[in-house]
């Protein structure tokens, strides 16, 4: 092997290997398959593994390199939400329902990084339809987290972000409707990017929640998230919630000063119950940045944020009741075959259904039901605006916002499964961004009792360049970001 830790490296890192041509893109993928053979057994990331898919890719994309058209996703092994369409590739959504469902075409997203030459090397557990904040909901099994196996890898991005943290890929596709992205790379100690709504297209992503899911890259290091930004993000037509502005390239602030930004620290997020290692994580990372010469201020106040869990747990079970209305065992999915109409769709979504799904599209159907609607739907969608306002009013005063990923460290396999609320207030600090339509990122910020913790990051709309540029700064001077766990 050319390179030593040819299992280790990150986008950018690859990328110069493979155009001076020390590696091929060939080996390369042979070593993350290798990789995924002696790691997934333990970890439990991948859905599907595509390894014959995968060595074509790499063949096509040495070819490609041969000829000299390479561009930074070349060649590069990435790994793929198991919610986001994939042409001939099963796309189960880590439920009965879609167990054997195999789309017949590709998401604008797949699409894009195809365009680039990208390496799939397979499909990633996640949360049953994306509803979930530790990969517990999978109807599959359950993903565990590289840092410690008997602790969950945060979710519903859970397969994507363990799979990256554990060297089974080199980079990973997510969704995020609440929290999904960020939760679990602050968990799993990676880079996770939620960008703008609108920014990604959404179109050939399964929908849970319409008007809060985005997909974003999960990554190694800051660096290697701008360039899958740089891939994916852009207008699509198939998508009428795709915003038409032209993206910027997100590489282009890296390595900028933060010297006088403008950082905010919302009080109401570092809440109630937030573990006191984290507190201290947090501490240190954001005297981090103020060395930097970011301007730091602690008095900043969000107040609605308190109510973004209930507005949060009407909007998105609502959206998700309509969108999981179509699984009713006619056209594709799972279907049984009953006596009557009526018996064979009840028993289709009794039995293709896990227990979360049917929790969230109950309380879906609840809110939006004649006599309730007015009380539920439409004053959490007044709430909304007011959440969204709180936001734009702090992004008069700061250029970015800092809070915790998650008020804790990764909890334990099985510890809050019996409680569905406690489950919730995991994606506390992440929601709100979501319901506002904001980018976040989340990076590595330190460990508490040998688990990473995730620094947050907050922007205005279309600020992922400010993001990125203040994350790319903190990362560069500190190392968390460079350890690996050991299995």
């Amino acid at each position: 092997m050319t390179n030593p830790n040819i299992k280790d490296l990150t986008i950018h890192e690859a990328h110069d290997l493979l155009k001076s041509k020390k590696i091929s893109s060939a080996e390369l993928t042979a070593a993350y398959l290798d990789n995924i053979k002696d790691k997934d057994p333990k970890v439990r990331a991948m859905v599907t593994i595509t390894g014959e898919l995968a060595a074509v890719q790499a063949k096509k994309a040495d070819e490609r390199i041969a000829k000299g058209e390479i561009t930074s996703l070349t060649g590069i092994p990435g790994l793929i939400k198991d919610n986001i369409a994939t042409k001939g590739v099963k796309t189960t959504c880590s439920s009965k329902m879609l167990e054997n469902f195999v789309p017949v075409y590709d998401a604008t997203v797949i699409k894009k990084l195809n365009a680039q030459g990208m390496v799939m090397v397979g499909k990633a557990n996640m949360d049953e339809f994306a509803m979930g904040s530790s990969t517990e909901n999978s109807a599959l099994f359950t993903t565990h987290n590289p840092w410690d196996l008997a602790r969950v890898p945060g979710g519903s991005s859970g397969g994507s972000a363990a799979a990256v943290a554990a060297g089974e890929t080199v980079f990973a596709l997510g969704s995020d409707t609440g929290g999904s992205i960020r939760q679990p790379a602050g968990f799993c100690g990676i880079v996770g990017l939620k960008p703008t709504y609108g920014m990604v297209s959404r179109f050939g992503l399964v929908a849970f929640a319409s008007s809060l899911d985005q997909i974003g890259p999960l990554t190694r290091d800051v660096t290697d998230c701008a360039l899958v930004m740089n891939a994916i993000a852009g207008h699509d037509p198939k998508d009428s919630t795709s915003s038409p502005t032209t993206p910027p390239d997100f590489t282009k602030t890296l390595g900028q000063s933060v010297k006088g930004l403008r950082v905010g620290i919302p009080k109401e997020y570092f809440v109630e119950g937030m573990q006191p290692e984290v507190k201290a994580v947090m501490k240190a990372a954001i005297a981090k940045l103020e060395e930097l010469g970011a301007k730091i201020d602690w008095e900043v106040s969000l107040p609605h944020t308190m109510h973004s869990l209930a507005v949060y747990y009407i909007l998105a079970p609502s959206e998700a009741s309509a969108n999981l209305a179509r699984y009713d065992g006619v056209k594709y999915g799972f279907s049984y075959k009953g006596d009557t109409m009526w018996e064979s769709m009840e028993q289709t979504r009794e039995i293709g259904f896990g227990p979360e799904v049917k929790r969230r599209i109950m309380l879906g159907t609840h809110a939006l039901s004649s006599g309730y609607y007015d009380a539920f739907y439409l004053k959490a969608q007044k709430v909304r605006t007011i959440i969204r306002r709180e936001f734009d009013a702090a992004f008069e005063k700061y250029d970015i916002l800092v809070t915790p990923t998650s008020p804790t460290i990764p909890f334990k396999i099985g510890e809050k499964t019996a409680d569905p609320v406690q489950m919730y207030l995991s994606d506390v600090c992440t929601l709100p961004i979501n319901i506002a339509g904001l980018p976040a990122i989340s990076i590595p910020a330190g460990f508490a009792a040998g688990l990473p913790v995730g620094m947050q990051m907050i922007g205005k709309p279309f600020s992922e360049p400010t993001l990125l540029k203040a994350a790319h700064a903190y990362e560069q001077a500190t190392d968390w970001h460079k350890r690996r766990p050991v299995l």
